[in-house]
């Protein structure tokens, strides 16, 4: 290209214009929070589909509803399953729970201050792995992976010049300098008693969303963190991430205290030396399995036996340097009443919140606490 032709060259900058989202899209983002809310149950998520697209016209002639299911099985979204009974029936595939949990993380943590490259980690310079960018001498006990070849060589060519005979010494040699990285082992704890639908006012969906979210947040970004999830009702029990888009809550009442044992048992387990729990509740606890068998039971206020075996339960965890951070979602003042102590037993946290500012909350505590946990 010749410079008269240069001399007429240019950049022409135009505000940026996302691309169009297909009918598939918008309705594939519809049903991925259908499915959330109807617990994974595909034939209702698309009678709500059905019934929003009556309303606001989602669809158009030339692509319907039909259309978007048979697209569902065409991409993977849906497949054909037998049923424990023996019937054919319609279910999600891995695919979409994945998909649906990306959409959680996106929606609850989307719209916060995204940190750069180098979260969780230590102040503290050594071996990691993760390089600072930053080069120091060579010290006795560091690893050769971090030896610095480039600069190294440099060195030796200027301190004993260029020649036939390569020399290189041990005050030659350079490192890269690399952060501790952190490793923080979390359990969170998900209330499913009852109460949870109580009311009106679904609970629930938000909690699990928060789950999915903060599990799709844990296993792409930090994965060498580890999450646990268990819910506990009567009981308690651990449940995979692959299981958060079918939870839905029991005819239970709320066993703290076991639920608190299994998230123990569970970080005693680990070799991180970070753990926490964090626990997602919307009530008192109102059970206990005594050691036959049966259920201790008591829904009239706070029920001393069972309070008290959970500030035991909140002072072991303490002993074990695992922190708890409650999530209250109610502020009944005897619900306080009890948090207060329970978090006073432990020293460790506690959010009275809404149901809106739930994962922001838990996003913010989970990046606090692991910086805190390292410098400490």
């Amino acid at each position: 290209m010749n410079s008269k032709n240069n001399a007429h060259l240019g950049f022409v900058f135009t505000p940026y214009q996302a691309p169009e989202l297909s009918i598939f899209d918008k309705l594939l983002d519809i049903f991925k929070e259908l499915l959330t809310h109807t617990s994974g149950d595909v034939d209702e998520a698309l009678d709500w589909l059905a019934q929003l697209d009556k309303t606001y016209e989602l669809t158009t002639p030339e692509y319907t509803l039909e259309d978007f299911k048979r697209d569902l099985f065409d991409k993977g979204y849906l497949q054909e399953r037998i049923q424990p009974d023996g019937t054919s029936g319609t279910s999600i595939t891995a695919k979409t729970e994945r998909a649906i949990r990306q959409r959680a993380l996106n929606q609850i943590f989307g719209k916060l201050r995204k940190s750069g490259s180098g979260n969780h980690r230590t102040q503290k310079i050594g071996s990691g792995d993760e390089a600072t960018g930053e080069t120091r001498a060579y010290q006795f006990g560091d690893g050769l992976d971090q030896i610095s070849m480039t600069e190294s060589i440099r060195n030796a060519q200027i301190n004993h010049g260029i020649s036939s005979h390569f020399q290189m010494q041990e005050e030659d040699l350079v490192v890269n300098e690399t952060n501790h990285k952190s490793q923080m082992s979390t359990v969170l704890m998900i209330d499913i008693s009852h109460s949870m639908i109580l009311y009106g006012e679904d609970r629930i969906t938000p909690a699990k969303k928060v789950a999915m979210a903060l599990a799709e947040l844990i296993t792409t970004r930090y994965p060498k963190d580890t999450l646990d999830i268990l819910v506990f009702g009567n009981d308690a029990w651990r449940i995979s991430i692959q299981d958060l888009p079918y939870l839905t809550v029991g005819p239970y009442h709320t066993n703290t205290v076991a639920g608190l044992e299994l998230a123990m048992d569970l970080l005693r387990r680990k070799r991180n030396t970070n753990k926490q729990i964090f626990m997602i509740t919307d009530g008192k606890p109102s059970c206990l399995r005594l050691p036959d068998g049966r259920y201790y039971k008591n829904s009239n206020g706070l029920d001393t036996h069972i309070v008290n075996k959970c500030y035991d339960k909140a002072s072991q965890a303490r002993k074990l340097h695992i922190p708890i951070t409650t999530f209250m979602i109610a502020q009944d003042p005897y619900l306080m009443q009890f948090v207060n102590a329970f978090t006073k037993a432990n020293q460790g946290k506690a959010f009275y919140t809404g149901l809106q500012g739930l994962g922001e909350m838990i996003f913010e505590d989970y990046e606090q606490n692991r910086k805190r946990r390292i410098k400490g």
